[in-house]
């Protein structure tokens, strides 16, 4: 897939967002569902979902349909890169269509996690990448999809407070073809190491 149709494909999916998640789970699904949170996936992604650790991301605030994506491709274990394995085959397994409905609509209730200041000027310059992209590349815009403030469209993830160092450990696993994400593979196949950690330097800041 050429940058060209990653980006056309990803304007496209924007205008059909948001049509398949707008149901509110039931009461007693939304409290099962804080209770699973609590008693198990606290222990990795921190309770209400602000993580400390930058192995796991922080889910607080996170777009629900996002979550309820990721979590049935856990589950259906589309998503293959080691951390993926390792972590959350095993844990999605056991969840139904239900708690994953419920575990989705509970994090994307919570308060996101203040962003994490860092270096100015790889501040600036990742804000500049996020907001313009590298046309000569050529590497859109990121706010395209993600927001002009990182915050997520539709199905598309908030990435404002998320940990540096899981953001730029996920688009290195999607440039290798670990991680399966056809669209976002052709947009970041040809950034390097240096945009990645200025991008993730900016939206952790946010």
């Amino acid at each position: 897939m050429t940058t060209k149709i990653a980006y056309l494909l990803c304007i496209a999916m924007l205008a059909v967002t948001g049509t398949a998640y707008a149901d509110k789970p039931d009461e007693a699904t939304q409290k099962a569902a804080a209770r699973k949170a609590a008693d198990l996936c606290s222990a990795c992604h921190g309770p209400g979902g602000n993580s400390i650790s930058p192995t796991f991301p922080r889910l607080a605030g996170q777009r629900q349909e996002y979550l309820e994506n990721q979590l049935r491709a856990f589950k259906t274990q589309k998503r293959g890169e080691p951390d993926a394995h390792d972590f959350m085959w095993g844990i999605a397994a056991s969840l139904d269509d239900k708690m994953i409905g419920g575990l989705a609509y509970y994090y994307a209730a919570q308060p996101p996690a203040r962003g994490i200041p860092g270096d100015a000027a790889l501040i600036a310059r990742g804000k500049d990448l996020f907001d313009k992209g590298v046309p000569s590349k050529p590497l859109p815009a990121c706010s395209t999809c993600h927001g002009m403030n990182g915050e997520g469209i539709g199905e598309f993830p908030r990435l404002a407070g998320q940990h540096a160092t899981y953001m730029v450990k996920q688009i290195t696993v999607i440039q290798s073809l670990l991680r399966a994400a056809p669209v976002m593979h052709g947009i970041v196949k040809e950034m390097n190491r240096a945009e990645m950690e200025a991008v993730a330097a900016y939206l952790q800041s946010l």
